[in-house]
This record gives C-alpha cells, sequence and structure tokens, in this order.
C-alpha cells in the first residue's frame, strides 16, 4: 500500500513563516512521499526477479531510509506545529519530566534552540528514551544518520536551509524564535499518562 502526502495547509499564514516558504517545504515534503513509494516499488520488483544480492539493489535498499525518514521527519515537524502555537500545559507530565531531565523548561528551552543554532544542515529532536525514562535534544545531520537507537520522537525542527532561508537568510535565530511560537504543545492525556507517569 502506497503512502499518501498529508495536508499540512491549515499552517499557512502561520507568524514567521511565509506562505511561499510553506508551499516549498510541502513540495519537498511530497517529493519524499513520492519517492519513498517508488523506491518500494522498484525494491520490491527487484527481489521478485531474484536481484536482491545485486549492488544496485543494495544502494537502493541504503537509499530508502533516506527518503523514509524525510517523508515522516517532515510529518513530525509539520504535525508538531499549529498558528498561533498552543503552550505546554503545567500540569502535564510531559512537563514536569522536561523539568526533572534539564532541570527546568527554561533550560531545555535554551539547550533545543542552542542545539537548532549550530553550523550546519540537519534536524533537531527532542528524544524520549522509554527504557531509562530520559529525555535528549539531539542533532541529526542527516535524515538516515544519526537517530538515538529505540528512542521516541516528541518535538522535531527541522534546520535545513529550506526550512528557513527564504524568510531569514543566514539568520536561522528569527526562525528559530517562529517555530518556537508555532510548537502545538497538545499532549494526549492518555499518552502523557503511559509514557511519563
Amino acid at each position: 500500500m502506497a503512502y499518501e502526502a498529508k495536508n499540512f495547509e491549515h499552517l499557512l499564514g502561520t507568524k514567521g513563516l511565509s506562505d511561499q516558504l510553506l508551499k516549498n517545504h510541502f513540495t519537498l515534503y511530497q517529493g519524499y512521499v513520492t519517492n519513498t513509494n517508488k523506491l518500494a516499488d522498484t525494491l520490491n520488483a527487484m527481489l521478485k526477479e531474484g536481484k536482491a544480492g545485486t549492488p544496485e539493489y543494495s544502494e537502493l535498499k541504503r537509499r530508502f531510509g533516506w527518503e523514509w525518514n524525510g517523508m515522516r521527519l517532515h510529518e513530525y515537524y509539520f504535525g508538531n506545529m499549529t498558528k498561533g502555537g498552543k503552550p505546554i500545559d503545567k500540569n502535564t507530565n510531559m512537563y514536569k519530566k522536561i523539568v526533572e531531565d534539564f532541570g527546568s523548561y527554561e533550560d531545555w528551552e535554551k539547550d533545543f534552540r542552542g542545539v537548532g543554532s549550530m553550523r550546519g544542515i540537519g534536524w533537531v529532536v527532542l528524544y524520549y528514551d522509554m527504557i531509562e525514562g530520559r529525555l535528549f535534544n539531539t542533532w541529526i545531520n542527516e535524515h538516515d544518520v544519526g537517530h538515538l537507537c529505540g528512542a521516541s520522537p516528541i518535538l522535531i525542527m527541522d534546520v535545513f536551509e529550506h526550512a528557513f532561508m527564504i524568510d531569514y537568510g543566514v539568520k536561522k535565530a528569527g526562525y528559530i524564535d517562529a517555530f518556537f511560537n508555532a510548537i502545538d504543545w497538545t499532549i494526549d492525556p492518555e499518552l502523557d499518562k503511559m509514557l511519563f507517569e
């Protein structure tokens, strides 16, 4: 079954992110969905043709992680934003866990922003390690490199140039401000209880 691109047009009009920037970004995301489907179909056909041991199959298999993660990371990124943003509820277990692991919400935010301000392309991910029950802000250089094995992404910020250059040039700090103003911290009560209690 083919993956379908999700519609994130409800984000148009988000303060600090121009509609042109968002539309370009949506198009890029749709390309990841298209390429994920193409690679899945090609790999399946090659498998049926007995070409699983070929160098071509191997390289396409490696490429699949890039396209699939590009698709999924963008879905998380767009999915954790809303026009006007929604602040985190200080009564949630998520908020309490941030305070426990980082000392304060403000310290967590400084760290997340600091990771986002690092030079280079990539992603910033707030991960939850369900085994040890810890939160980490992590830099991912490429879609398919640097993920914390077994950890669940909670919040994603895209810091590839396409996410900010049209609006901010090389001044990433303005983009990070706009992102923070658009974060939707709505937390499902059942998930909050299950993960962080």
